[in-house]
């Protein structure tokens, strides 16, 4: 059973920084694609970054919403993914979700993933 921990969230103000990491243990091996999640209070759960797992030559893939700003980065040796946000603004306030997938799908979509971390909470406000 894959166990995913994201930390690295909290306070920050509009046009700050802050990176996230996602530990995974526990049959990393079957995954196929890690990525990030964003829920906003009262909204659904959105896609915001994905980076191939199992393979060389990672493919990355960002929402239109965090290109140029996130960059979605991954250590296999330390079974962990690392989310850069960057010019944060406070509409990326949200609940931020790390997820694994081992069955395939399209890694838009929060059916692509069979794993899912605990949350961290990510604030932008002066």
């Amino acid at each position: 059973q894959v166990q995913l921990d994201e930390s690295g969230g909290g306070l920050v103000q509009p046009g700050g920084s802050l990176r996230l990491s996602c530990i995974a243990s526990g049959g990393t091996s079957s995954m196929y694609v890690m990525g990030w999640f964003r829920q906003a209070p009262g909204k659904e759960r959105d896609f915001v970054a994905a980076i191939n797992w199992r393979w060389t030559g990672s493919g990355t893939y960002y929402s239109a919403s965090v290109k140029g700003r996130f960059t979605l980065s991954r250590d296999n040796a330390k079974s962990t993914v690392y989310l850069q946000m960057n010019s944060l603004k406070p509409e990326d306030t949200a609940v931020y979700y790390c997820a694994g997938g081992i069955g395939g799908g399209s890694v838009y979509d929060t059916r692509a993933y069979d794993y899912w971390g605990q949350g961290t909470q990510v604030t932008v406000s002066s």
